[in-house]
């Protein structure tokens, strides 16, 4: 089996195209290709479809073979991918993942994609739809007790479940291994679990941030928790409107106008690493 490794601000996937390959068993062949021990080695893989409501279809499982419904990093490589592959010319398309479309936007320099800007859609704040439970119809700021330590945590469905807590120390210094866990499997608070963002405010500009993601681990990125973690400061009134979040992996910039009904817009890179063949 092909595959190609790729990855956006560190966060690396195996990405399959299913225009050329079969893969009969998706959920062990993210098990097994995951591995950076018996395996190549990545946060996942994605599967690179034909769409049925969008040009294209991305389909996301993590390391330990669950499905997820989004990745920001994962869907600006696809959108490089199939650009380059020539199975698209025009520089606008749309990406679907778990029946819903990204609207995408490829941005050339010398015939190149430089950078790949994302319509994520607009947030989802309401708790249920998150989810998360709560008393109130959304949790933002609100006061959360884990081992002994209190946070306070805005929650934000970017399609994906997060919780974002800001910090006062730097997210390097977090342990972020031990909290992070805490909150993901934090069922009680998150049915579905959740992806956990740490982040400190350096400016009206510019946010530090470190995610533990659902289903993964530490990630050095995370395109919808960057996307949450944006939504997130601007609700609680720490940042202006287009944000640069710098992540272990590198930057993404982040936009949103504060109208919960407008669209959150994502732009960074999307890089090869590698590309190879395994029998699987």
């Amino acid at each position: 089996m092909k595959f190609t490794k790729m990855h956006g601000c560190g966060n690396d996937y195996i990405y399959i195209d299913c225009f050329e390959e079969i893969v009969e068993d998706e959920k062990q062949a993210a098990i097994f290709l995951s591995d950076r021990h018996f395996g190549i080695g990545g946060d996942g893989i994605i599967l690179i479809k034909k769409g049925t409501s969008a040009d294209f279809e991305m389909v996301m499982y993590n390391p330990d073979g669950t499905r997820a419904e989004m990745c920001g990093n994962a869907i600006r490589c696809v959108a490089r991918y199939v650009y380059d592959k020539k199975y698209v010319t025009s520089t606008e398309f749309t990406i679907e993942s778990m029946g819903k479309v990204k609207y995408i936007s490829l941005i050339l320099a010398d015939g190149e994609v430089s950078l790949v800007k994302v319509d994520m859609g607009a947030p989802i704040l309401d708790a249920d739809k998150i989810p998360v439970v709560s008393s109130g119809k959304r949790v933002i700021n609100e006061e959360i007790i884990v081992d002994g330590v209190k946070f306070n945590m805005t929650c934000v469905s970017m399609g994906n479940p997060h919780a974002v807590m800001f910090i006062d120390e730097s997210p390097k210094d977090f342990d972020l291994e031990h909290y992070g866990a805490l909150f993901e499997k934090n069922t009680n608070v998150f049915p579905n679990r959740t992806n956990a963002e740490f982040a400190k405010v350096i400016d009206r500009k510019n946010i530090e941030m470190r995610v533990y993601e659902r289903g993964t681990g530490e990630t050095l990125a995370c395109g919808t928790g960057t996307c949450a973690t944006v939504v997130s400061a601007i609700l609680n009134g720490l940042v202006d409107n287009d944000v640069t979040v710098h992540l272990l992996g590198g930057e993404l910039n982040i936009s949103w106008s504060g109208d919960e009904n407008d669209s959150v817009f994502m732009t960074g890179p999307a890089e090869y690493v590698f590309e190879g063949s395994i029998n699987f």
